[in-house]
């Protein structure tokens, strides 16, 4: 839109319902700040101004809310006293003369930018205030939309509601687009004369016909303006979020055989074709390539997995791991800032970790890099078709040629050059009969300990 806006997002909730030691909107949806989620929303709806109306946390929240490129300011609201007032905390924002004003709520992290932009274009055609409303076969608590002849004509609490208004189900979500010209003189006439003494935003509908303005609704999805405000709601919005967002990548050519247990966080990424067996879980930062497959119960953080590679089963990637395209890490494999290599082989029981594998290398089971000395991270370096036995531990800083071999149960200390053959390992020593000698002494012991009793 070529309409200049400013979104003002409500967040200043003491989250008493919530039971927590830091504000309500600073609580995860995939793995992302919900007040995060918001700012995200009004990004995409081509506002590039936020003043973010804060109280307890302030700096934090502030800082949460930091994504989507918008200029974000913060306005403390001291007092309490209804989402009217809580609104007039941005009043200098607002005072600036934009053409738009959207209100919305850091607690609602599923709003996208389609409601948003219909609010907007409301606007765009006449109107002063556009509240936006859902539908929903379960109405009771909400205050209701009613309408006449294309306009809204007033927003009914339920306890002032008649019989005949509690039908209807078309109800208030508390979002809001103002005509940014007359918001302020709109704001300033909102009176607290009601039971609880409070500012209430929903007055506007009111003041706005009174004055002779046009108001008009919207609608938006039920899912969208689901609110939290407590942990059980935070759960309901969590499964609500990883619904949707499976969904658009199957759609999108995703295979997931059981997508009710993936679980996936707000910027994974996922290629067509590939396939995610069941039970895996993704962290911030994945990014799985087209035709790679994730077998089930792996853990993802992240890491790149390129096409035509594979992950798992019980395998975790954790930040920095980056696998090329076609290599492998199998069960029981943990990779961390690890580089492997086109073709690679880390098949089973290996823990992988500062370290870069060469194309086509073949890691045995039981192999670890040891990178960490209590103090400093060191790197190592496997060359291509470099092949680790079975039981190996190679001692950073170390480096394995390409094409060099490194015995089974090795410790490796020393750099092996290309084309080598690393022993580190004792020699075996056979001494025939002593098993028998070790098993009467300890047969012995075990009498005399059972003897004195």
């Amino acid at each position: 839109m070529e309409r200049t806006c400013l979104a003002v997002i409500l967040a200043a909730g003491d989250s008493t319902r919530m039971k927590s030691s830091k504000s309500k909107v600073l609580h995860a949806v995939a793995n992302r700040p919900m007040i995060a989620h918001v700012v995200d929303a009004v990004a995409k709806s081509d506002i590039a101004s936020v003043a973010l109306v804060v109280g307890r946390d302030a700096e934090e929240v502030a800082r949460a809310a930091g994504v989507g490129g918008v200029a974000i300011e913060t306005c403390l609201q001291k007092e309490r006293l209804g989402t009217g007032h809580a609104v007039l905390a941005a009043r200098e924002a607002i005072a600036r003369g934009y053409d738009d004003i959207i209100v919305t709520y850091g607690d609602v992290p599923l709003q996208t930018d389609g409601p948003l932009k219909a609010a907007r274009q409301g606007l765009a055609e006449g109107s002063d205030i556009v509240v936006i409303g859902f539908h929903t076969d379960t109405p009771t608590g909400y205050g209701r939309l009613l309408v006449k002849d294309g306009e809204l004509i007033a927003i009914r609490e339920e306890k002032d509601a008649t019989d005949a208004e509690r039908t209807v189900t078309w109800c208030n979500s508390g979002l809001m687009a103002i005509n940014g010209r007359k918001a302020l003189d709109l704001l300033s006439r909102i009176g607290n004369g009601n039971a609880k003494g409070e500012y209430y935003l929903t007055d506007l509908v009111e003041i706005a016909r009174s004055l002779g303005g046009r108001v008009t609704a919207v609608d938006a999805p039920e899912v969208e303006m689901t609110g939290c405000n407590n942990r059980a709601e935070l759960a309901a919005i969590e499964r609500l979020w990883q619904e949707r967002r499976r969904r658009e990548l199957m759609i999108s050519g995703v295979t997931m055989i059981a997508p009710e247990t993936v679980f996936l966080s707000y910027d994974t990424l996922i290629g067509q074709d590939a396939l995610i067996e069941p039970n895996v879980v993704f962290g911030p930062g994945s990014v799985v390539e087209g035709g790679a497959v994730i077998h089930a119960f792996s853990h993802i953080e992240g890491a790149h997995v390129s096409a035509g590679a594979a992950v798992g089963p019980f395998a975790r990637l954790r930040p920095g791991a980056d696998l090329a395209v076609g290599a492998k890490v199998g069960n029981f494999c943990e990779v961390k800032n690890g580089k492997i290599g086109q073709g690679a082989k880390v098949n089973h029981l290996t823990y992988i970790g500062d370290a870069k594998i060469g194309a086509g290398a073949n890691i045995g089971a039981g192999t670890v890099t040891c990178n960490y000395d209590g103090v400093n991270k060191s790197e190592t370096l496997i060359g291509e078709n470099a092949f680790i036995g079975s039981n190996s531990s190679l001692v950073a800083p170390v480096s394995i040629g390409d094409n060099a071999y490194v015995g089974s149960g090795s410790v490796i200390t020393s750099d092996v050059p290309a084309d080598a053959l690393a022993l580190g390992r004792a020699r075996q020593d056979v001494k025939p009969g002593r098993a028998t000698l070790l098993r009467e002494r300890a047969l012995a012991i075990k009498a005399a300990k059972k003897a004195a009793g």
